[in-house]
């Protein structure tokens, strides 16, 4: 393993005392030092956002925490969903009296603690609906039994967005389902990420090798065969992207190239011009572009393709402005 950590028993909370005093003026620890909150909340009651799950993914969750996104992040171990007090503990920090939104990628570990975050938070009064993010098109055929990858980022920006306009639990929930319901992912691992406690890969793969499809926990995917040019890999994800979605010529489209943490800038750019000039070639326009590390697994050289199908209502949220330490516009 080729990191610079500590102890690894300690990395979660090493990462969350230094981001805090990196970021300090966004945000702050919560008395519940697993919850990251903004510094400061919103000046008018909001809807609270509270987003979540397993440390290992960063920027995600802490990284979007801040005006205009996410008034909090539950940060768990690594690949661990958190645990159910400090997503209840959330709540309290970041309630303003419109009740909370829980949004979290749909693993089974996160649903149970998260769901019992919520019957806590109930019995004080408090409404928390949840969303789950189910954009991971290879992981189960009926888009409710999926998980959440990258389509995370872009629900939390929808969610967000009305969230701020004042609107109420029942509207930033609608919101949030409807940016789930039109957003696809997939993607594609050339290397395991490390654990930090272990020091060891959490899976083999050979050095001339790619899984297709693998999820960002090292979940398996549809085959593993040896590593193809950028081109062809992009080919093949979009070859069951665009069926599942049941794209059309003439749509409108914001399409998120995801970086796993260990590929290149300039190979994540050398995937987006194949995805762009695939959707050209096929009469579908690209209304907004989103390339970098926005859900990684540690130090795994991979990437996944994000595509979200758009209407009037859904590209003015994801065009709203934000001001996070991973998120600006």
């Amino acid at each position: 393993m080729k990191r610079l950590l500590n102890d690894g028993y300690d990395a979660v909370e090493e990462l969350l005392d230094g981001y805090v005093k990196a970021h300090g003026d966004v945000v702050k620890l919560a008395d519940n030092e697993r919850v990251v909150v903004r510094t400061e909340l919103s000046a008018e009651p909001k809807v609270g956002i509270i987003f979540g799950g397993g440390s290992g993914h960063e920027p995600l969750f802490l990284g979007y925490v801040g005006p205009g996104l996410a008034d909090a992040a539950v940060i768990g171990n690594v690949n661990t969903s958190p645990d159910p007090m400090a997503c209840y503990d959330a709540v309290t920090a970041v309630d303003q009296g419109k009740g909370c939104l829980y949004l979290y990628g749909n693993y089974q570990g996160d649903v149970l603690n998260f769901d019992m975050g919520a019957e806590m938070a109930a019995e004080d009064g408090v409404r928390v609906e949840t969303v789950l993010v189910t954009d991971d098109v290879y992981s189960a055929k009926d888009k409710a039994d999926r998980r959440g990858v990258a389509g995370d980022v872009i629900v939390l920006m929808a969610a967000c967005a009305v969230a701020n306009t004042g609107a109420d639990l029942d509207a930033v929930k609608a919101a949030a389902e409807k940016a789930n319901d039109n957003t696809y992912s997939m993607g594609v691992a050339l290397s395991s990420s490390t654990l930090p406690v272990t020091g060891k890969p959490i899976f083999d793969i050979g050095a001339d090798e790619m899984e297709v499809g693998m999820g960002i926990h090292g979940e398996p995917g549809i085959e593993r065969k040896k590593i193809a040019s950028a081109d062809s890999v992009m080919d093949e994800i979009l070859g069951i992207v665009l069926p599942d979605m049941d794209l059309k010529a003439g749509e409108e489209v914001a399409v998120l190239i995801n970086g796993l943490g260990g590929l290149p800038l300039m190979d994540q750019y050398i995937c987006y011009r194949r995805v762009h000039d695939v959707l050209s070639s096929k009469g579908v326009s690209i209304a907004k572009s989103m390339v970098g590390n926005y859900a990684t697994s540690m130090d795994m050289i991979g990437m996944g393709v994000t595509l979200v199908r758009l209407d009037d209502e859904l590209k003015g949220w994801l065009n709203a402005s934000f001001d996070t330490p991973y998120l600006k516009q």
